[in-house]
C-alpha cells in the first residue's frame, strides 16, 4: 500500500463518529497533560529554590553562631582585665543568640515551604500519570473501534485529574 493509499485510508476512518469523538477527547486529556507537565515542573523549581534559601539560612545561622561562640570566649577571658570590653562582647553574644533564633524560625518556614512544594509536584506527578494512560487507551479505542477502551480513557483521565488536583489540598 502506497502512502497516499495509507493517507487516504486513515482520512476515511477519521471521518467516523466514534473516531472523532475519540480524538476530541485525547486532545482533552493531551491538554490536561500539557498543564500538568508545566504546573508540575514550575512546583518542582520552586521547591529547589525554597531547599536552597533555606540552606543559605542555615549557613548564615551558623556564621551568627560562631560569631556567638567567638563573643562569649572573649567574654571569659576578657572579664577579669578589661571589664568595659567584656560588657560589649556579652552584649553582642546576646544579640547573636537572638538573631539565631530569627534565623532558625525563618530557614524552618523555607524548609516547610519546600516540602509543601514537593508535595504537590509530586501529586502532579502522579496525575500525569494517569493521564497518560487515558492517552494509551484512547489510542488503543481508535486502534481496535471498542468503546470499553475510550470509557477506559476517560476513567484514567479523570483519575489522573483528581489527583492533579488534589494538589490544592496541601498547605503551602
Amino acid at each position: 500500500m502506497s502512502v497516499d493509499e495509507e493517507l487516504h485510508e486513515h482520512a476515511e476512518h477519521a471521518k467516523e463518529p466514534f473516531d472523532k469523538k475519540v480524538a476530541v477527547t485525547m486532545a482533552v486529556i493531551a491538554a490536561m497533560l500539557a498543564v500538568d507537565g508545566v504546573m508540575g515542573h514550575l512546583l518542582t523549581t520552586e521547591e529547589l529554590l525554597l531547599q536552597q534559601k533555606a540552606s543559605d539560612q542555615w549557613s548564615y545561622y551558623q556564621a551568627k553562631s560562631v560569631r556567638r561562640y567567638d563573643s562569649e570566649v572573649a567574654v571569659d577571658m576578657l572579664k577579669g582585665s578589661n571589664p568595659e570590653a567584656a560588657e560589649k562582647y556579652r552584649k553582642n553574644a546576646e544579640k547573636y543568640r537572638q538573631d539565631d533564633e530569627e534565623i532558625s524560625k525563618e530557614a524552618k518556614a523555607l524548609e516547610a515551604e519546600s516540602h509543601a512544594k514537593g508535595d504537590q509536584a509530586q501529586r502532579l506527578d502522579f496525575g500525569e500519570v494517569f493521564l497518560e494512560l487515558g492517552i494509551v487507551f484512547a489510542s488503543l479505542a481508535i486502534l481496535t473501534k471498542r468503546r470499553v477502551y475510550w470509557a477506559t480513557a476517560m476513567g484514567s483521565a479523570l483519575v489522573g485529574l483528581a489527583i492533579a488536583l488534589s494538589m490544592f489540598l496541601v498547605k503551602a
